[in-house]
């Protein structure tokens, strides 16, 4: 029987780092991601939850909350901080299997050579050949040791600012490394502020879909912030991720097709927000799971 069960991150929270002195308390967000009526939490950027598997086994069980899986958002572009990336992931990895969740997400950060360009595709930078195969094979070498050192299910997740954000690319990406190391998250509003639609994408590839990541966007927010080249964060900051079902992001369809692949597993809510903003994490967490409920996500 398909099962798709739906769980939320700490970015949800205004956590994009773990050293951000805004960030709340970890233990504030797993109490109101329960509360908000979720069963399931990402780690966040590794060091924002505890290391100690003991600490944390523990706060998760008290709450009835299971860990999806967690991000390594780190700069893949930049082979001078491949210390940086190793260390992130493998982190994260020992967490994962430390708890039994099974997602790993790489994610580019965001680069100043790509940021004034998201939602641009015909305007954005491109490797040359050789740096995106090095690229390629610093991506590759994660996804090994995720997937045969720790038995952990890999996923590229496309970011905007990142250098791979647009769909030619991502689609070069998955061509450029073998699927049984390298499956796809899919952020539903990452795609849309890259200008390509996720219910085409899920649908052309499904056999390689493993983790979905719910946003949505408003497109009243999104265009003056593409027209106007806003960095990423100063974009969320202006709620340019709304609360699912109020953006352009088409739900209903991502359901029928999550359906029609037999997709089981997690999709998670993650709507990006500044920390330090007029944010209200909470009500919209909450408001996130009643539409996914009524659109038949229960």
């Amino acid at each position: 029987m398909m099962t798709i069960r739906i769980g939320n991150a700490p970015a949800s929270w205004g956590v994009e780092f773990a050293d951000d002195p805004r960030n709340p308390p970890w233990i504030q967000v797993l109490d109101e991601c329960r509360t908000a009526g979720y069963r399931g939490i990402e780690l966040g950027p590794v060091g924002f939850m505890p290391e100690d598997p003991g600490q944390l086994g523990d706060a998760l069980a008290e709450r009835d909350l299971e860990l999806i899986g967690g991000v390594v958002f780190r700069p893949f572009h930049d082979a001078d901080k491949w210390d940086q990336v190793l260390d992130g992931a493998v982190r994260t990895c020992r967490a994962l299997r430390a708890h039994g969740a099974q997602q790993l997400v790489l994610i580019d950060s965001i680069s100043p050579r790509r940021a004034a360009t998201a939602g641009r595709p015909g305007e954005a930078e491109l490797m040359q050949a050789s740096e995106w195969k090095s690229f390629v094979s610093r991506i590759q070498t994660i996804a090994k040791i995720g997937a045969e050192e720790y038995g952990l299910t890999v996923g590229i997740h496309p970011h905007a600012g990142g250098f791979v954000d647009f769909e030619a690319e991502t689609e070069r990406l998955l061509e450029d490394v073998d699927p049984s190391i390298l499956k796809i998250c899919l952020d539903t509003g990452h795609c849309t502020y890259a200008d390509y639609d996720p219910v085409d994408f899920l649908t052309r590839h499904r056999e390689r879909l493993s983790y979905v990541h719910f946003k949505d966007i408003d497109p009243a927010i999104k265009q003056p912030v593409i027209d106007n080249r806003i960095g990423f964060y100063d974009a969320c900051g202006r709620g340019i991720f709304c609360n699912l079902g109020d953006g352009e992001v088409d739900f209903p369809s991502v359901r029928r097709v999550l359906i029609d692949a037999g997709y089981s597993g997690w999709c998670t809510v993650e709507q990006d927000c500044d920390p330090a903003g007029d944010t209200r994490p909470v009500a919209d967490a909450q408001a996130n799971r009643a539409y996914l409920a009524s659109i038949g996500f229960h």
